[in-house]
């Protein structure tokens, strides 16, 4: 399998790689804004617009788009986070000129009809609606909020409903001029795929644009913390707790990964067997690692009852000051086990893989070798874990959000107090 990376005069960066044996591939346009490449004012415009892609080009209706993909018997979709938006297909061998044909048509042909504006803007106010009333999900953008407080990299992705509800066509084009410049975008493709062909036609689909102005920098992160708890009749209470972390490009990144997955990663986890198969206080916990270009979060999510959330919290502060004294070699060897394991099955998938290209290209504009990746995840070792435990407890800032039935919960200078107890 090779990896090949060739960049347009104009900036946008082409990543490929063929994987003998399949007969399918998956392609798209990975752009590097999202959420944070927002204005206050524009809070949940990236989102938006990642919407009206499918509603309607120059050459192709909303029907005819889906139509074109879903007749070749492909799947098209798209998503957007706080620093990317993707639109991505997946097709048969035959059909990679179609689909790129049809993903370059939707970024550069779009027609932002009125009328579709106006349908769009319905639907994802259904989707702002359906995550308030989804606890495990909306109680992670409020985490995000309280780590990274009046902030672009704080606020929801979907937007709040006073925004979304004015966002006018003038402000969908204003978006797409200041971050969708083919410097911004990364055209990346796995599977059955000819890197030659595909810079062939990329080059006549997207050569002719200008590289266009510079991207507005963005506003560097500064993870703050803080909490918020919100009390409301559900049948559980909600905690997710987050501790500052490493970036991406950050060397500890790895370890970080390492920790989290030791900490609350799998049935073997920490966490997963102190306070669940040890003491039945909960049905779901889990420890995370992410991260973005200037900080990162690790974050540890539960959910259990009104009466048992203090010490569900409690047994929680107890085992991340833990984790920092007696982490045992077994514990990171197997989680690197994990790690690993993750990495390599997932990359089994063209899916997987253009994306996986798409963000090392975005992130180090190259594509380290899995060669290297894999001895950097072998090079973390217990000390280096213990000693990132030891400074998450003590040193890195928290935020912490609680959301259910509960109106006495534990406060984050309780928890932390615990830590340093």
């Amino acid at each position: 399998m090779s990896v090949q990376l060739h960049t347009l005069s104009n900036g946008l960066r082409i990543v490929t790689e063929h994987m003998p044996g399949l007969k399918s591939a998956s392609l798209g346009i990975w752009v590097n804004a999202g959420g944070r490449n927002e204005t206050l004012a524009q809070n949940g415009i990236a989102h938006f617009l990642e919407h009206m892609a499918f509603k309607g080009t120059k050459t192709r209706s909303a029907l005819q788009i889906a139509e074109a993909i879903e007749d070749v018997g492909g799947y098209i979709n798209a998503y957007t986070s706080r620093e990317m938006t993707a639109y991505y297909a997946r097709v048969l061998q035959d059909d990679v000129p179609l689909a790129l044909d049809v993903i370059s048509d939707i970024l550069l042909n779009p027609v932002f009809d009125p009328a579709e504006i106006e349908t769009e803007r319905g639907v994802i106010l259904q989707e702002i609606g359906q995550a308030l009333d989804t606890p495990d999900d909306i109680i992670f953008d409020w985490l995000q909020e309280v780590a990274y407080p009046d902030q672009p990299i704080g606020r929801t992705i979907l937007g709040p409903v006073e925004r979304v509800s004015a966002f006018s066509r003038d402000d969908l084009a204003e978006f797409v001029r200041t971050n969708y410049q083919p410097g911004q975008m990364i055209l990346s493709a796995a599977g059955a795929i000819d890197h030659d062909a595909i810079v062939k036609r990329a080059e006549a689909l997207f050569g002719h644009l200008d590289a266009g102005p510079a991207q507005a920098l963005i506003v560097p992160a500064q993870f703050q913390g803080g909490e918020r708890h919100e009390v409301k009749s559900l049948e559980q209470v909600h905690f997710a707790l987050a501790l500052e972390g490493p970036a991406y490009n950050d060397p500890e990144i790895y370890t970080a990964q390492i920790y989290a997955t030791a900490l609350g990663g799998g049935m073997s986890s920490r966490l997963f067997q102190e306070v669940r198969e040890k003491r039945g206080l909960c049905y779901t916990i889990f420890a995370q690692a992410g991260a973005y270009a200037d900080t990162g979060m690790t974050t540890i999510y539960a959910g259990t009852s009104a009466d048992q959330i203090g010490d569900l919290a409690a047994i929680t502060m107890d085992e991340l000051k833990r984790s920092a004294d007696d982490m045992r070699a077994d514990e990171v060897a197997r989680a690197r086990a994990q790690m690993k394991a993750g990495l390599l099955m997932g990359l089994e998938s063209p899916s997987n893989r253009a994306e996986r290209l798409a963000r090392m290209v975005s992130i180090w504009g190259r594509v380290p070798p899995l060669e290297e990746v894999i001895a950097r995840i072998d090079a973390v070792t217990t000390g280096d874990v213990k000693s990132l435990a030891a400074d998450m407890v003590t040193k890195s800032g928290a935020a912490l959000t609680i959301y259910g039935p509960a109106k006495a919960t534990p406060d984050l200078a309780a928890l932390r107090e615990r830590l340093a107890a």
